[in-house]
């Protein structure tokens, strides 16, 4: 870090830390790459195609059904890693978001952000979802991709939706991950530099 506390340095990158951080929706990146707006596509399998040509493996998106799924998976192969300096990504696709409120004006996506340097997830906030009924669609959903060998998905809480059931005001959440944050401040390249149980280094 710099006297001023403003630029970070990590490995041969300057990371400017002053406001204000880039804000910009995960769709407008992904449009980016591929050249045209993901709404202009009639199916999923024509934004499939799309994201081949733009670079993306074919096995990556293979059997990918929906058009949020696929444009989360266009944005993690083609815009994550150049997001070095801090960037706020908005508007995440609901099908990648199962606990996160939908948005209340753009249909299909939700209230979520997550903050990216260095090309990694340093954070990750969302309002809440507090709809019962829509939280279990959405937890059923995740366990049918469980079932078919996701290991990313969830399966269906049933205390949290009881839960839910019972009432659960307007909420947020926010998560850091500590462990990345102290890698950028130490210019470390490795986490096993920074842990904070050296026995687990080995």
């Amino acid at each position: 870090m710099d006297e001023c506390a403003s630029t970070a340095y990590f490995q041969d990158t300057s990371i400017s830390l002053s406001k204000p951080w880039r804000r910009v929706s995960m769709h407008q990146l992904v449009e980016e790459k591929l050249g045209t707006s993901v709404s202009s596509f009639n199916s999923a399998d024509d934004l499939r195609k799309a994201a081949i040509d733009a670079g993306v493996e074919g096995a990556i998106v293979e059997g990918v059904e929906t058009t949020g799924e696929l444009v989360a998976k266009i944005f993690e192969e083609l815009c994550e890693a150049e997001l070095v300096q801090p960037t706020f990504v908005t508007d995440y696709p609901k099908e990648v978001s199962p606990l996160a409120k939908p948005h209340r004006a753009l249909d299909g996506l939700t209230e979520r952000f997550e903050l990216y340097i260095v090309g990694r997830e340093t954070a990750n906030a969302f309002s809440e979802l507090t709809d019962p009924i829509d939280q279990r669609e959405r937890f059923e959903a995740q366990a049918r991709k469980k079932e078919a060998g996701d290991e990313e998905a969830c399966g269906v809480d049933e205390d949290f939706l009881a839960a839910l059931e019972q009432g659960m005001p307007p909420t947020g959440g926010l998560g850091i991950g500590i462990d990345r944050l102290v890698m950028l401040l130490t210019n470390s390249a490795s986490i096993r530099d920074i842990i904070a149980f050296p026995a687990l280094r080995n």
